[in-house]
């Protein structure tokens, strides 16, 4: 089997993966996943769609994330990493998109709007 190559975006992260033929090993960045990501509801995210699949430690993960923050990083991987599975298997495509994995998150952050201390927040105001 060749290296199936994907990628997945949430917020302002970016995620590019390398899917093959292995036993389950995730790499982020060149560190392993659970480095990469301390918590477990991160390492959770990350492993989401192989365990919806059913593809848990069949498959090793190579990925390369960048921008916005850990959380937004973990679910480009997440998204990333069903794209490629649903490449390989079309069939496993409806699983998961029952859990919402497929479709990409596309909120962003609210831009901030002039004479305002942020995007909706108004300055103080003080009637002295």
């Amino acid at each position: 089997m060749s290296t199936t190559n994907t990628s997945g975006r949430r917020k302002t992260a970016v995620a590019r993966i390398y899917l093959s033929a292995g036993s389950g090993n995730i790499t982020v960045n060149g560190k392993d996943y659970k480095e990469y990501f301390p918590t477990l509801p991160l390492q959770y995210i990350v492993t989401q769609s192989t365990e919806v699949a059913g593809a848990v430690g069949n498959y090793d993960v190579k990925v390369n994330v960048a921008g916005g923050g850990i959380k937004g990083q973990a679910e480009a991987v997440r998204l990333a990493i069903a794209k490629a599975l649903i490449e390989l298997d079309p069939e496993v495509k409806s699983a998961l998109r029952a859990k919402g994995l497929v479709t990409r998150d596309d909120r962003m952050v609210e831009r901030k709007k002039p004479g305002r201390r942020k995007a909706r927040r108004r300055f103080q105001f003080s009637k002295r």
